[in-house]
C-alpha cells in the first residue's frame, strides 16, 4: 500500500468558464504541457454511508496515473491522506477494509455512485521549471442509483508549492468567475440527497455531547493505535476512560442495565491500549538521565530498555489481537446505541460533576491526613473522575470552566507523579534488585516519590480557590 497525502482546493465552474492566465499567479511562470485523461471510478461505502459522514472515500478508478483502489481519509488543513494499492478485482481490498473496519463494522461495503470524469490537466511550475501545483479542468458524470448529475469544477493540488500558490490561484480563478465547489468532494455531491441532515436538529445535552465526542475520539485515533504510534494509543486509551468515567459519573442519565457491562468492556479496552503505553511512559521516567550518570550506568539502563520495549512488543501483539476481535467490534457497536439514542431529563449535570468533586476532596483530605500510598492514589482516581465530570460541563462556562479543568489537571498530575514513582520502584525490584546501580535508581524514584507528594497541597489550595470554583457553585 502506499500513502500520499493531498493538498487541493476545488471550485464549481461555469460551462462557458475558460482558464484565465495563471502567470499572474504568485511564483507560476509557465502553464503548459496539458495531458487529457478519461476518469471512470466507482465509490464503495455501506447500505447508509458510514464512509461519506465520517469524511471517509473509498473508490476503484481506471485512468489516470494512479488507477487503482484509493481511500481518502481526514488530514491536517485542506490536505487528506490517500491510501493507494493497484486493481485487485471487484472486491474490497482487506488492507483498506481494515482501515476502515472500526466505522463500517460488520456492515458491508457496496457500490454507492459512479463517477466518469473528462480530465485536462496543466501543471504550473515556477521559473526553474518545478511543478507547483496540477491544476485540472473536469467535465464530470455522476451516477447514484437512479439519480443522474453533470457539472463541471476545477481542481487545483499542491505538488512542489505551498498554501501562498494555493492562495493567488485562488484569487485568479474567482475574478474569472469560479466559485468554491459546492461539496468537499465529487462523490459528496453524487449523494447529496442521501447526505443531507434532517431539518431541526435538537440541541443536545452536555451528557451526550461529551459521550459522543470520546466515541468519536476513540474512532479517530484507532487507526494510528493499530499502527503502535504512541500518541494515538495514549489519546485513544483517554477517551476510553473518560466515557467510562462518564457512564459512572452520570449514570442516571443511561440505562443501568447496559452501564455497567458497557463499563467492564471499556476497561478492557483501556487495559489493552495501557499494555502499550504504560512500559513506553515507564521507559521515559526510567531512563531520564540515566546512560549520563556514567559508563558504569549504561549495562543498567540497556537492561531496563531490553525488558521494558518487550513489554511494548507484547502489548503490541495483544493490542492488535484485540482490535482485530469480534469483541471490539460488539462493544463499539454498544457505545453508538447508548451515546446515539436521547437521554432523559436526570437533572443538572452541573450539580452532578459538583457532587463528584465534594467526594474528591473529601478523600483526597482523608488520603493526606494519613499519609497512606494507597489512599492517596485512590484520591487520584477519584480526582481523574471528577476532572471528567466537570469537563462534561466546563464548557458553557467559558473561561473560567477552562480554568477549574486545568486546576483539576495539575492536581491530578501532581498525584500521579507521585503514584509514577511507585510503579517505577515497583518495575526496578521486577527487573533488576540484584544490582547497585539499580538501587541508586530506585532512591532516585523515591526521592521523586517524595518531592512530588510535597507539591500537592499547593496544587489542592489552587484548585480550591473561590474564583476557580465559583462558577461550578452557582451552576
Amino acid at each position: 500500500m502506499e500513502t500520499a497525502t493531498e493538498t487541493e482546493r476545488k471550485y464549481d465552474v461555469p460551462e462557458t468558464f475558460e482558464l484565465p492566465d495563471l502567470t499572474v499567479a504568485a511564483g507560476i511562470a509557465q502553464v503548459d504541457g496539458a495531458e487529457t485523461h478519461d476518469l471512470d471510478a466507482t465509490y464503495f461505502d455501506t447500505d447508509d454511508l458510514r464512509l461519506m459522514k465520517n469524511r471517509r472515500t473509498l473508490r476503484r478508478r481506471s485512468g489516470g496515473h494512479d488507477a487503482g483502489w484509493h481511500l481518502k481519509t481526514p488530514a491536517d488543513g485542506d490536505g487528506r491522506k490517500e491510501h493507494r494499492m493497484p486493481d485487485a478485482g471487484d472486491e474490497v481490498p482487506g488492507e483498506l477494509r481494515a482501515l476502515v473496519r472500526t466505522i463500517v463494522r460488520r456492515r458491508p461495503l457496496e457500490p454507492v455512485a459512479r463517477l466518469r470524469t473528462h480530465r485536462v490537466e496543466t501543471p504550473l511550475r515556477d521559473k526553474k521549471g518545478r511543478t507547483l501545483a496540477l491544476i485540472a479542468q473536469d467535465q464530470v458524470r455522476a451516477e447514484s442509483g437512479d439519480e443522474r448529475s453533470a457539472w463541471q469544477e476545477i481542481e487545483v493540488e499542491l505538488v512542489d508549492g505551498d498554501e501562498k500558490v494555493l492562495d493567488a490561484v485562488e484569487k485568479v480563478l474567482l475574478e474569472a468567475g469560479a466559485r468554491p465547489a459546492a461539496g468537499p468532494s465529487k462523490v459528496a455531491r453524487a449523494l447529496a440527497g442521501r447526505l443531507q441532515e434532517k431539518p431541526g436538529k435538537i440541541k443536545i445535552n452536555p451528557v451526550s455531547r461529551y459521550a459522543r465526542e470520546q466515541r468519536d475520539a476513540i474512532l479517530e485515533h484507532d487507526p494510528a493505535a493499530r499502527r503502535g504510534e504512541e500518541e494515538a494509543v495514549h489519546k485513544m486509551r483517554v477517551a476510553t476512560r473518560r466515557l467510562r468515567s462518564t457512564l459512572k459519573s452520570f449514570r442516571r442519565w443511561f440505562p443501568e442495565e447496559e452501564t455497567a457491562p458497557l463499563g467492564d468492556e471499556l476497561r478492557w479496552l483501556a487495559a489493552v491500549l495501557g499494555g502499550v503505553r504504560d512500559p513506553q511512559v515507564l521507559e521515559v521516567k526510567l531512563l531520564a538521565g540515566v546512560e549520563e550518570s556514567g559508563p558504569e550506568f549504561i549495562p543498567t539502563a540497556q537492561r531496563i530498555r531490553t525488558a521494558l520495549e518487550h513489554r511494548v512488543a507484547k502489548g503490541r501483539q495483544e493490542l492488535e489481537a484485540a482490535l482485530a476481535s469480534d469483541r471490539y467490534l460488539d462493544l463499539l457497536d454498544r457505545i453508538d446505541a447508548l451515546v446515539d439514542r436521547p437521554l432523559p431529563d436526570a437533572g443538572d449535570p452541573a450539580e452532578r460533576a459538583r457532587k463528584v468533586l465534594g467526594k474528591a476532596d473529601d478523600r483526597l483530605d482523608t488520603a493526606l491526613a494519613d499519609g497512606v500510598d494507597e489512599e492517596i492514589h485512590d484520591a487520584r482516581k477519584k480526582y481523574k473522575q471528577a476532572r471528567y465530570a466537570v469537563e462534561v460541563v466546563a464548557p458553557e462556562a467559558g473561561k473560567t470552566g477552562k480554568r477549574l479543568v486545568k486546576a483539576l489537571t495539575d492536581l491530578q498530575d501532581g498525584l500521579g507523579a507521585h503514584q509514577d514513582s511507585s510503579i517505577a520502584r515497583e518495575t526496578l525490584r521486577e527487573i533488576g534488585p540484584d544490582s547497585f546501580h539499580f538501587g541508586v535508581l530506585y532512591g532516585r524514584q523515591e526521592a521523586v516519590g517524595k518531592e512530588t507528594l510535597i507539591a500537592v497541597p499547593a496544587l489542592v489550595r489552587a484548585s480550591r480557590r473561590k474564583k476557580v470554583r465559583r462558577w461550578l457553585v452557582k451552576a
